[in-house]
């Protein structure tokens, strides 16, 4: 079986194919090692291969890891799953950046922990009822809100589409993402897994959320 370095490289190179592919910088485009259901332990182990960004989806099981993980110089910790309004002030408190903000609701509230906050709006592109996101008709009107919060620092979009195995599939959604982004003048986003992560370069995404490809498929306890 591959160590997380083999593995990471394997990333690291199909990252780098498909940036080339797309006549991009392969350092345009942030590996994100998502660690949800990963002891902190695999954190650590990263940390110590290079990897500096983690992203968590769910508030809760990121609080009992946090304190392992404290003392890592320079590692910033990405919030990438539904945040619920009543978990925002903790969320404010653990991670360094919230990529999925869909409403103005959650914004005031992460805003109001008064913590600086490197802030993605989650946009739905499907039609799928358990995905969420902010329509893409009520982004301005999202942008505009939060512009008006002084802790929060809009960078750019991010989307979930629906899951395929053919890495083909979402080509289109991510297409539209970046649309989007042209649009309102937000350059980073966030699309792409371990799975379709070629596609996503090659539409433009700056950061890629990797967990199966790095750290193997996850088990519910």
């Amino acid at each position: 079986m591959e160590n997380l370095g083999e593995r990471l490289a394997a990333v690291r190179d199909r990252i780098a194919r498909a940036a080339g592919r797309a006549h991009r910088d392969p350092a345009s485009v942030l590996l994100l090692a998502v660690t949800k259901l990963f002891p902190a332990s695999a954190i650590r182990e990263a940390y110590q291969f290079g990897l500096r960004d983690f992203g968590e989806n769910y508030v809760q099981e990121f609080d009992s890891k946090a304190l392992e993980v404290a003392d890592l110089p320079g590692a910033h910790f990405h919030f990438i799953g539904h945040l619920q309004s009543n978990k925002t002030r903790r969320a404010a408190e653990l991670f360094h950046a919230i990529q999925t903000v869909d409403s103005a609701k959650i914004a005031r509230r992460l805003d109001e922990a008064g913590r600086p906050l490197d802030i993605m709006l989650e946009v739905r592109l499907s039609a799928e009822d358990a995905k969420s996101g902010t329509d893409p008709a009520d982004l301005p009107a999202l942008i505009a809100a939060v512009r008006q919060c002084p802790h929060l620092r809009l960078t750019g979009l991010m989307t979930m589409p629906p899951w395929s195995e053919d890495p083909e599939a979402p080509r289109e959604i991510f297409r539209r993402l970046r649309q989007l982004g042209e649009l309102h003048g937000l350059p980073q986003l966030s699309m792409g897994m371990s799975h379709d992560l070629e596609t996503a370069i090659e539409e433009g995404s700056t950061c890629v959320r990797i967990g199966t490809a790095l750290f193997g498929k996850r088990t519910k306890a």
